[in-house]
């Protein structure tokens, strides 16, 4: 039991501390690595925008954005208990008194 427990806790600090070595290094500071990471950072916004524009063109020919006018009321439609509400705000004594 006492060897599987160092295994462990060596595997743990060897997990642990890789990304820290890996990330130790110094950047190459140069005219072009400035804009290695706004490259991959635009790249990754246009294709995923990209995606995200097509699959709602898509929904759209499909017709999933028709009546949501209707759409919108059905969950007032589901009976759920009120959890929202404190039992306070629900005491009878305060709306009886008309004269208040």
């Amino acid at each position: 039991m006492r060897r599987l427990l160092g295994a462990v806790l060596a595997f743990a600090v060897l997990a642990l501390s890789t990304p820290a070595l890996v990330l130790a290094h110094d950047q190459p500071e140069t005219s072009q690595s400035r804009w290695v990471m706004a490259d991959w950072m635009m790249d990754t916004f246009f294709i995923f925008s990209g995606l995200a524009v097509l699959a709602f063109v898509a929904a759209w020919k499909a017709g999933h954005f028709q009546d949501l006018d209707q759409l919108g009321s059905l969950p007032l439609y589901v009976e759920e208990e009120d959890y929202y509400t404190p039992d306070w705000a629900l005491d009878e004594e305060e709306w009886l008194d008309e004269d208040a």
